[in-house]
């Protein structure tokens, strides 16, 4: 009799278990009639995650949903913020629990990879022939996978060399007449540079500090080749090998021990040392104008392209970018389509574009915002999307998605004095060889 009654007990709590969890899932799943989940007033609801949380960003980006919401009676927006160390690996663990958001912000130069191992969506059927000419032509190309779109680009950016003018009057340099070359680029350094005694009041310039390191110097040596032609290496050439010795030199030429205490006095990030006027040139992005600007620092400077390698050569430079993905398993693809193409559109990025002085990935929206610009920040803004022209992206190769580690180090072996570029180039080479994926 006992048996029996614990027997009824354990069904009773097993059935008041599956009756909890049923109204549990359809409660989360808020399904209509159509199947697509919604709201209390009928709309679908899609889930959108960024790691746009700062104060200048998420009123922006928060804006822009909140536009969309109203333009349309169809779907509601709800932005979840997830923080830029968490965005890339949460996203894949939600992919891969079949519960993902809906649209994503993630990185432009691994779009590829995510559409090859079945982690975004193909965005062709919902994307017609026309969307392609929203965008610069290199950012549209880096969201291709076997021909067909799997995101759209957002935004990007640049490395300019920017320059202070005053200290080209001080040392006798025409300050409307930037460095044109690498040759040149030295030339101005020497001059600029303020020494007294044996240490440095003012260096003229480092290649390495800034937004442009060492392998966008070899790149750009390199007549702006990525270490990969297609599926085929191109890491060990003369051309990088030859930048890498150059940077060395750079290294050398200031002292091991004037670089260490340097970068040990700006390690921070609190001060930088081209607004400090501690150097007199210095590479970074477009965006890196509102440092200065909120500097409060009445800086005399000017911008111009990476100087280029030798004479004749173009001025290659690097670029980055985010894009909007849906990801693989997303409940309501279409209607997550249709609202990247908001975001995408003229109106949206030019106000994205105006409010956090960024480099939009749409073209005509880009342009119009330049033009309603003026002084300093139109003049940085203009010379950024010139630059866009001769500004390369580094997708990585499907074949070798950890390539970087193998060369990095040898990069390091250089700069440390421990190998030279030659030997260095060869081994990591070698190295990337060994882990191509079939």
């Amino acid at each position: 009799m006992k048996m029996k009654k614990k027997k009824k007990k354990k069904l009773s709590i097993l059935l008041s278990a599956i009756m909890l969890i049923s109204l549990i899932l359809s409660g989360c799943s808020g399904q209509n009639s159509s199947g697509s989940a919604a709201d209390s007033n009928g709309k679908v609801t899609l889930k959108f995650w960024s790691f746009w949380g700062s104060e200048t960003r998420r009123p922006v980006i928060e804006k822009m949903i909140d536009d969309y919401n109203k333009s349309q009676d169809k779907v509601v927006v709800k932005h979840t913020f997830v923080p830029w160390g968490d965005i890339w690996t949460k996203n894949l663990a939600a992919v891969a629990a079949g519960n993902p958001a809906d649209v994503v912000v993630t990185d432009i130069n691994d779009v590829s990879h995510r559409a090859k191992n079945n982690q975004s969506t193909d965005l062709s059927k919902y994307f017609d022939d026309n969307m392609k000419d929203r965008f610069y032509p290199h950012l549209w190309d880096t969201v291709l996978y076997d021909g067909k779109p799997y995101a759209a680009p957002f935004n990007t950016d640049t490395r300019l060399l920017y320059y202070n003018k005053k200290a080209f009057k001080e040392a006798g340099l025409d300050p409307n007449k930037p460095p044109q070359t690498w040759k040149e680029l030295e030339e101005y350094a020497k001059k600029l540079d303020v020494k007294k005694g044996s240490s440095y009041e003012r260096i003229g310039f480092y290649p390495l500090w800034g937004g442009y390191g060492a392998p966008s110097w070899m790149r750009n040596a390199d007549e702006g080749k990525n270490f990969f032609d297609g599926d085929k290496l191109s890491i060990n050439t003369p051309a990088k090998a030859e930048a890498l010795t150059w940077l060395a030199d750079w290294k050398k030429r200031y002292g091991k021990k004037t670089i260490e205490k340097w970068d040990a006095e700006f390690a921070n990030g609190q001060t930088n040392p081209f607004v400090a006027e501690k150097v007199a040139m210095y590479t970074d992005t477009g965006t890196f104008y509102t440092q200065i600007r909120d500097s409060g620092k009445e800086l005399d400077f000017g911008v111009a392209p990476i100087p280029a390698y030798k004479e004749g050569a173009r001025n290659w430079s690097d670029g980055g970018g985010f894009v909007l993905e849906v990801p693989k398993g997303s409940k309501h693809p279409k209607e997550a389509a249709e609202f990247i193409k908001y975001l995408t559109d003229v109106k949206a990025q030019k106000y994205w574009a105006v409010k956090n002085y960024d480099n939009v990935a749409n073209k005509e929206a880009a342009e119009s915002v330049a033009e309603g610009m003026k002084g300093q920040e139109k003049m940085v803004y203009s010379e950024s999307l010139k630059n866009l022209k001769d500004t390369q992206l580094a997708p990585i190769p499907i074949n070798y998605p950890d390539f970087m580690s193998r060369i990095n180090p040898q990069i390091d072996a250089v700069m440390l004095g421990k190998s030279d570029a030659k030997a260095a180039l060869k081994k990591a080479e070698a190295d990337v060889k060994k882990i191509k994926r079939k």
